[in-house]
């Protein structure tokens, strides 16, 4: 079989409309957010209050990354020492870590073997644990069921901080993903659905929670140069009550960002055509399952997972090797140590180890693939085309 060529890493060049509002920002020398000149809001302000229409919020904060962005929801919701958030059991490592950074316990959910939160074990552990929050991993692009989801939380008073570095751009019923809790935080690291190397957005709807967010990322006493902020007024008391713990977006980064975010809805369709051409070749093999996409969900398919369950490690092992000498780098979340950005929970040894023998069984048969959009639909065949063969010589080898 022809080697695929491609670049699993490799993205889509800033767009010319993006390099020349970084440019100006580079000759103006206003790199700082906070400084302009009179009224002006500035690039970092104009993205946020684009970026607040765009996901249908009243506020939003930029910010440095989307692991600040979640540890900053945590604090400005009250959450600190000793408290319990949980959180999903499949996620990558900034998420437990962004509880582990204020002071927290987090509480690990079990999954389903469609990637999601599983609902009955939720309740289980909020009945148990009494948590501070549900800080949800919208893992992989994957959304759970949120209405069912928001009765849960509701019927035990939980509060909900949604983590969409995956679902930027996703909806639920027709509801934007980040929309549902107190606050939605977003990224936009390199790998994410806008691209600036670093930053993070950070959007809700309750005042008071946003005010402290926004002293907390490090506003000093310039909190009305905000372009989708709470109203001055509201920080009169809570400017003096809230610690400084800087992680402020620059102008730079907003610059690149502002122009990504008008081609975001239809980079979120050529992402789809790739996904959907990918996984519809897959999801014939025996021996594999496919995550199930219901119809409520719009998702952003910027990444692919499958299953082998009850593959042995030899033939997990075997399966990654194999497609990598074709040239197809897939991930493998039931590997015993953690390789590049991927983890499994048992390697987090900054949170207390914890038994999950649901999810640990689907991370052993785990998958998981980039699909960058610089990859052509002729080359997301090819790619399918290799997962296809590599698998299914694994499983007729029955190792298995």
């Amino acid at each position: 079989m022809q080697p695929f060529t491609g670049s699993f890493t490799q993205q889509e060049p800033i767009a010319e409309d993006a390099i020349e509002a970084a440019v100006a920002v580079l000759r103006s020398g206003r790199l700082h957010r906070y400084n302009t000149i009179d009224d002006e809001l500035g690039p970092v302000a104009e993205l946020e209050k684009a970026y607040a229409t765009y996901q249908g919020s009243a506020f939003c904060l930029a910010c440095t990354s989307g692991g600040y962005a979640m540890a900053t929801a945590l604090r400005a919701l009250g959450v600190g020492t000793g408290d319990s958030v949980l959180t999903n059991g499949f996620t990558l490592a900034p998420v437990p870590g962004a509880i582990a950074a204020v002071g927290a316990e987090a509480v690990l959910v079990e999954i389903t073997s469609d990637l999601v939160l599983d609902l009955a074990d939720l309740e289980a552990k909020i009945k148990v644990t009494q948590p501070k929050a549900l800080l949800l991993s919208n893992m992989r692009g994957h959304l759970c069921d949120m209405d069912a989801l928001m009765v849960v939380l509701n019927r035990h008073h939980v509060p909900l901080i949604e983590d969409c570095a995956h679902t930027m751009g996703g909806s639920w019923n027709g509801r934007k993903s980040g929309s549902f809790g107190i606050a939605g935080c977003f990224s936009t690291q390199t790998y994410k659905h806008m691209n600036s190397g670093e930053g993070g957005l950070l959007t809700s709807n309750d005042p008071e929670f946003m005010a402290r967010a926004i002293m907390l990322s490090g506003s000093y006493m310039l909190y009305d140069r905000h372009g989708a902020g709470p109203d001055a007024d509201l920080f009169k008391d809570i400017r003096l009550d809230t610690p400084n713990m800087s992680g402020r977006m620059d102008n730079l980064r907003a610059s690149i960002l502002l122009p990504q975010l008008a081609n975001l809805e239809a980079n979120i369709d050529r992402w789809n055509a790739r996904h959907d051409l990918v996984a519809d070749r897959v999801r014939g093999l025996n021996g594999v399952y496919v995550p199930h996409r219901p119809k409520q969900e719009r998702y952003v398919g910027s990444s692919f997972q499958f299953l082998m369950p009850g593959a042995s490690v030899e033939t997990m092992q075997a399966v990654v090797a194999n497609a990598k000498a074709l040239g197809v780098e897939l991930k493998w979340f039931g590997a015993d140590s953690p390789v590049g950005f991927t983890s499994n929970h048992q390697s987090w040894r900054y949170i207390n180890p914890q038994d999950l023998p649901k999810t640990d069984a689907l991370l052993a048969g785990l998958l998981d693939m980039r699909i960058p959009l610089t990859f052509s639909l002729e080359d997301c065949a090819q790619v399918a085309d290799i997962v296809v063969h590599v698998v299914a010589r694994a499983l007729q080898k029955g190792d298995a």
